[in-house]
C-alpha cells in the first residue's frame, strides 16, 4: 500500500500546499533549492509542524487526518537530522539503547545488530561521541532513529554538515541501507549526485508546491525536467556488472539500454549499479565509427529534439534499447547531421561519463 501525503500550511512569506501518492518501499527522493519547502513538509509529516490542513497515511494506517492527528512520539518515524545531537554524557551503544527505549519488545522489527554492522559501527560501541568524527557521528545517528524500528525513515540533508572525504566514507553505508532494509525512506537534498545514488522515486519542490514527481529514472530522461540544468544536464541508467577486465581497471555493465565500460569502482560481478550519463559527453554519428578511442558505441534513435537556454546549443534525446539517453549538441552539428525524428544514428558515450 502506498504513502500518501497531503498537506497544507500558511506563514509570513511562505505556504506549503502538496498532494502526493507515493510509494512505500524505496528511497524517496525530496529535491529542491533552498526554501523550496523540503524540510517543511518533512517536519509535517513527523507530526513536528502544524498545518492548517492535514492528511498523512502509510500502508493503510492514519496519522493524520480530520479526525485524528498523532502525536510526533507517537508516530513510528526516525528521523535523521544534519547534525545527529547525540547525548554527549553517553557511549554510542547507550545512545542506541536510548532510542530503543520508545518501542516495547514486540515492536521491535529492526534488528540492531544489523544495523550496526550494515552502517559499519560495531568498533564505536564504546566510545563517547566527541570522538567521533563527523562521518562516524553521523552514521550513529542513523542507527539511532533505525534503532526505533520506524515504519518510515526520514533524512533532513544527512550529508550537509560534512567535508567531501567524509561525505565520500560515508556513502557506501547509505547504499547498504538502501539495499538491506525494507524501511521505505523519504531523503532531502538539493544534490542532484545524492538524488541520482539513491532515490527510486522523485519528488521536485519549488515554493512549497510540487512541481513534478515520478520514477528516477522517468524524470532524469526527460529533456523538459526542472532537475535538467545546462552542465548537470543527464540520465540514470541501472544494470548489472557482468565483466571485469583487470588490467585496465574497467568494468562492463550490462543495461537495458545496452553494454557500457565503466572504471572499476571495486562492484562484485552480478551487482547492481547506477550509471549517470551525462549530455556534455555524449556525441553522435550517423555509423559506428571503431578507430576512436571513446569505446562506448550504442545504436540509438533520435526520438525528441529541443532548444536548450543557451542560443547555440540544442538538446537530443534518443532511445537505445529500453533507456534514453539525452546528447547535448549544437545547433550547427544538428543540422550538420540533419537530424530528424526517428532517424537512426550512433551514440558515442565517454567512459568519463560514468558517474556513480
Amino acid at each position: 500500500m502506498d504513502i500518501h501525503a497531503c498537506f497544507r500550511l500558511e506563514r509570513p512569506g511562505f505556504s506549503l500546499n502538496v498532494d502526493l501518492t507515493l510509494p512505500s518501499r524505496g528511497v524517496i527522493g525530496l529535491f529542491g533549492h533552498s526554501g523550496s519547502g523540503k524540510t517543511t513538509l518533512l517536519r509535517c509529516i513527523a507530526g513536528l509542524e502544524r498545518s492548517s490542513q492535514g492528511r498523512f497515511s502509510i500502508a493503510g494506517e492514519v496519522w493524520q487526518d480530520e479526525h485524528c492527528r498523532l502525536a510526533p512520539h507517537k508516530r513510528s518515524v526516525g528521523y535523521v537530522f544534519q547534525e545527529p545531537s547525540l547525548f554527549p554524557h553517553l557511549s554510542v551503544m547507550d545512545n542506541l539503547r536510548y532510542g530503543m527505549k520508545r518501542i516495547s519488545d514486540i515492536e521491535r522489527l529492526v534488528n540492531l545488530e544489523h544495523v550496526v554492522d550494515l552502517l559499519g559501527i560495531g568498533h564505536l560501541l564504546e566510545r563517547k561521541p566527541d570522538l567521533l568524527s563527523g562521518g562516524e557521528r553521523q552514521r550513529v545517528g542513523i542507527a539511532r532513529a533505525l534503532a526505533v524500528s520506524p515504519r518510515l525513515l526520514l533524512m533532513d540533508e544527512p550529508l550537509a554538515a560534512l567535508d567531501l572525504k567524509r561525505k565520500r566514507e560515508i556513502l557506501p553505508y547509505l547504499e547498504n541501507l538502501h539495499d538491506e532494509l525494507e524501511i521505505p525512506m523519504i531523503y532531502v537534498s538539493h544534490s542532484q549526485d545524492e538524488m541520482a545514488r539513491f532515490a527510486d522515486h522523485l519528488v521536485i519542490l519549488e515554493q512549497g508546491r510540487v512541481l513534478e514527481q515520478g520514477g528516477l529514472q522517468q524524470i532524469f530522461s526527460r529533456i523538459d525536467s526542472p532537475l535538467q540544468v545546462m552542465d548537470d544536464l543527464g540520465v540514470v541508467w541501472q544494470g548489472r556488472v557482468v565483466e571485469r577486465v583487470e588490467q585496465w581497471h574497467m568494468v562492463k555493465v550490462a543495461c537495458p539500454g545496452g553494454e557500457l565500460w565503466a572504471c572499476d569502482a571495486g562492484d562484485v560481478l552480478g551487482q547492481t549499479t547506477r550509471i549517470r550519463i551525462l549530455a556534455r559527453d555524449v556525441s553522435l554519428t550517423l555509423s559506428n565509427h571503431e578507430d576512436t578511442s571513446i569505446l562506448n558505441r550504442l545504436a540509438a534513435q533520435v526520438v525528441e529534439l529541443a532548444h536548450d537556454r543557451d542560443d547555440a546549443m540544442a538538446l537530443v534525446r534518443l532511445q537505445t534499447g529500453a533507456d534514453h539517453v539525452i546528447a547535448r549538441l549544437t545547433r550547427r552539428s544538428v543540422d550538420h547531421l540533419k537530424l530528424e525524428l526517428g532517424q537512426r544514428v550512433w551514440v558515442q558515450i565517454k567512459s568519463v561519463a560514468m558517474v556513480r
